[in-house]
């Protein structure tokens, strides 16, 4: 009996070393790379994808790389991009071990199998969230590895964050052949889908096949790349999770209410006592990045008429962002994790309504209707998501269905036990678990999802969509529900704790929202962000003059 005991054991251990694959080697024309195999994956780590420019060449565009010589280890993250601590007690804040101005890597879960001729495996490039000041790729809550069994490959990306990356500054102006500056992270992510056009054949990705998708200020970043004409041609569909079309500064001239990006970088050397460009650089990275925020500067992108060529809205309105479908949407409790973000409680109903109707004027009603005096705690918090992130979400279906594109349009209304009794149901990013199938991997503070068959069941119809327009354009899922376009029925599918089709969201929300900003927008002199509810600024009456108006409230971190 003794003797049968060890022969199966013995044939155990022979039967998996023979599993076992020896680690992947890829010849990308960057140069060959060594990674590891992860069962039916082939898994790349900490892959530079374009040169640091740190120190002296600080605050210059992505660097090329030349191509490395030998085989690179490719199995371990790169360091975060410098950013300041997280908050403690944050339900976002994890720990990364790495940060190090010289962080511009990306990641790569491959299928084993994906064809490495002609055609390959669709492509996902992840964005990380995180307010544009915080966040890294290497996040246990973004690990590719399930996404990627499902028949694409995933890349996720580092780009440099906060001040190092979105700072501009008359002196870095000048520099420029262009003559602007700021927009270096987004510049950084441009330089990464080049890189993936460039290389992702060798890992079995198809190039002509690429999906852009981020949350928040990845979300954000997306837009920014459909708007970019640098980025035009780099991807072919675009996935925006919790986007936030906000206002955003000129790089030389007041408008909307927001200083010139410049003038805020010159503004703040001075505060951080560096006087010009030569004593920022001449700054150790981790204390710029730490004494930054403090110092009130907000990382934007900056209206340059390069990178960026004008505001956002004003972009989707002219039909000159990229002609790709879209799959966009928002969560129900947004502002249940960001606070910050929303108005203040007013002390009564009678004082809301009147703060109200001063400020609001004619659409004073509409407001009222939508967000009642009779629940002052759910009104207020739905103002600001609303604001920020479901008129997003809709103007994107919308402005993308104008172009005669597919697109998308989701909302995401699930809660669970542990979420739900700390009054944080579908708060801002908890969706991510269920894209990713990593329920398991979320950051320390986070309320954790409950290890159930009902959870993953709605985690893998969920991947399935996804996957499903990564790899077609068109959202589906085995067993579920199909998903129409947003078209005229104003189609959208709502994530509650099943899938289920909808129609018509949040009737009045997409139509108020927008009558506020285009009225901003023609006055000349306000921004649109979170200045919404009881703290906005007495809306304009329909065709007012542009006047003077005060400064735009500096950003809050959003993630």
């Amino acid at each position: 009996m003794r003797g049968r005991l060890v022969l199966a054991a013995v044939l155990a251990l022979c039967a998996g070393a023979a599993a076992a694959r020896p680690a992947p080697v890829v010849q990308a024309p960057a140069g060959a790379a060594r990674g590891e195999a992860l069962g039916d994956l082939n898994v790349f780590r900490g892959v530079p994808y374009a040169a640091p420019p740190v120190g002296p060449l600080r605050w210059k565009p992505p660097l090329p790389l030349p191509r490395w010589e030998g085989v690179r280890q490719a199995t371990q993250f790169g360091p975060a991009c410098l950013q300041p601590r997280s908050t403690p007690g944050s339900i976002y804040a994890s720990e990364l071990p790495q940060l190090s101005e010289d962080c511009l890597t990306l990641n790569v879960w491959a299928p084993k199998d994906a064809p490495k001729d002609a055609g390959g495996a669709p492509v996902m490039v992840w964005i990380h969230g995180g307010s544009l000041v915080a966040g890294s790729s290497r996040e246990a809550m973004y690990d590719g590895a399930a996404l990627a069994r499902r028949g694409i490959v995933v890349v996720s990306i580092n780009y440099r964050l906060g001040v190092l990356g979105y700072l501009a500054h008359p002196e870095l102006s000048a520099e420029s052949p262009d003559g602007v500056s700021g927009n270096y992270g987004l510049l950084d992510q441009i330089a990464a889908l080049t890189w993936v056009k460039r290389n992702i054949a060798a890992f079995g990705g198809d190039p002509a096949n690429v999906t852009v998708a981020g949350e928040s200020a990845g979300g954000l970043s997306v837009m920014c790349l459909m708007a970019s004409p640098l980025a035009r041609g780099l991807f072919h569909r675009a996935i925006l999770q919790s986007a936030y079309m906000v206002s955003t500064p000129e790089l030389k001239e007041r408008r909307f209410g927001m200083e010139p990006a410049e003038a805020a970088g010159a503004e703040l050397a001075q505060r951080l006592g560096a006087g010009g460009l030569a004593g920022l650089r001449a700054m150790d990275g981790v204390e710029l990045a730490d004494k930054a925020p403090k110092a009130g500067f907000a990382p934007f992108g900056a209206i340059d008429g390069k990178v960026l060529p004008r505001q956002l809205v004003e972009v989707f309105d002219r039909g000159e962002q990229a002609p790709v479908p879209v799959l966009a949407g928002f969560n129900q409790g947004e502002i249940r994790s960001l606070r910050r973000l929303a108005p203040p409680k007013p002390a009564s109903a009678a004082d809301y309504e009147r703060e109200i109707r001063a400020r609001y004027g004619d659409l004073a009603d509409d407001f009222l209707k939508l967000y009642p005096s009779t629940d002052l705690g759910e009104s207020v918090i739905a103002t600001t998501r609303d604001a920020l992130y479901g008129w997003t979400a809709e103007r994107l279906a919308r402005k993308q269905t104008e172009l005669g594109q597919p697109a998308f349009l989701y909302l995401f209304d699930h809660g669970y036990p542990a979420a739900d009794e700390r009054d944080l149901h579908a708060f801002h990013a908890s969706e991510i678990p269920y894209v990713f199938g990593t329920a398991d991997r979320t950051p320390p503070a986070w309320p954790k999802p409950p290890a159930s068959s009902a959870e993953t069941r709605l985690s893998a119809a969920i991947q399935g969509y996804w996957s499903a327009f990564v790899k077609t354009g068109a959202p589906a899922a085995p067993g579920q529900p199909a998903w129409s376009p947003y078209g005229d029925t104003r189609a959208y599918m709502a994530f509650e704790a099943a899938p289920r089709r909808k129609t018509g969201l949040m009737p009045g929300m997409y139509e108020l929202n927008e009558a506020v900003v285009g009225r901003r927008r023609a006055h000349g002199g306000i921004p649109w962000n979170w200045n919404v509810g009881v703290v906005s600024p007495p809306l304009p009456p329909p065709g007012s003059s542009p006047s003077p108006s005060p400064s735009a409230p500096v950003s809050p971190e959003s993630r």
